[in-house]
């Protein structure tokens, strides 16, 4: 009985480690890197370098070839190749600069950020400031849209459109302009401030402006001058 009982365990363990591995197998496992850890690597890169993107990340990351033999590195370094960004269709790199193992591969990866950008609700003519009324929402994906889409409707309230806008078309820098705080042909105030001085005068604006745009106005003496807009019909004269 405790002779079977003995064989009976024996076989158990055969069952469970049916060939150890011999020194030589056990190093060719663990000498080559895992490419599970480089996917992981390039993922945890690509979240953390993006984390201040307004929307949601989401990251997918292409098949590695499993058949890839890189030494074993301990400390896989990525980078973002030259010319390369965070954004769409793109590669990231991966390398090891630690002696022997010394590699470069190339990773594809695809970056999406979904966020709601703003859409024109409604037909505006040129020349109308935009009210909340003016605009929707969709949810996109940004790596898929021009460049100056508006995510941010503080960006758009209140603004003036410069050309007649179709509902269903998104917001663009082009089609809006800020409104102008003074008009052609206005009446303005002067202001010229220098260190420890300032003199006020009038004169007419030459041009509409926006606050803070370069305007050209023409004094009481018929002098043309350029100065900054300003609200409350100020003309700020550099000296």
């Amino acid at each position: 009985m405790v002779r079977y009982s003995v064989f009976i365990l024996n076989l158990l363990v055969l069952t469970i480690f049916p060939f150890p591995l011999s020194a030589s197998q056990h190093e060719s496992v663990t000498q080559y890197q895992e490419i599970s850890v480089i996917k992981k690597i390039v993922e945890d890169f690509v979240y953390r370098n993006t984390a201040t993107l307004s929307g949601q990340v989401m990251v997918n990351v292409d098949k590695i070839d499993q058949r890839l033999n890189l030494p074993k590195c301990s400390e896989p370094e990525p980078f973002i190749p030259a010319g390369g960004r965070l954004w769409g269709k793109t590669s990231i790199g991966v390398r090891c600069i630690s002696q022997p193992a010394t590699w470069t591969i190339y990773v594809q990866a695809e970056i999406n950020v979904m966020a709601n950008i703003l859409y024109i609700a409604r037909p505006v003519s040129i020349g109308q400031t935009l009210v909340f009324e003016d605009i929707a929402l969709q949810n996109v994906n940004l790596t898929q849209m021009p460049d100056g889409i508006f995510t941010d409707t503080a960006r758009v309230i209140g603004k003036v459109a410069t050309t007649n806008l179709n509902a269903g078309q998104p917001f663009r820098p082009q089609m809006l302009r800020a409104p102008y705080a003074i008009l052609r042909g206005q009446k303005v105030s002067l202001v010229i401030q220098g260190r420890g001085f300032s003199i006020s005068s009038e004169g007419h604006a030459l041009a509409d402006a926006a606050e803070g745009q370069v305007i050209q106005v023409r004094n009481k003496s018929g002098r043309i001058l350029n100065g900054l807009a300003r609200t409350n019909s100020v003309v700020e004269i550099q000296p």
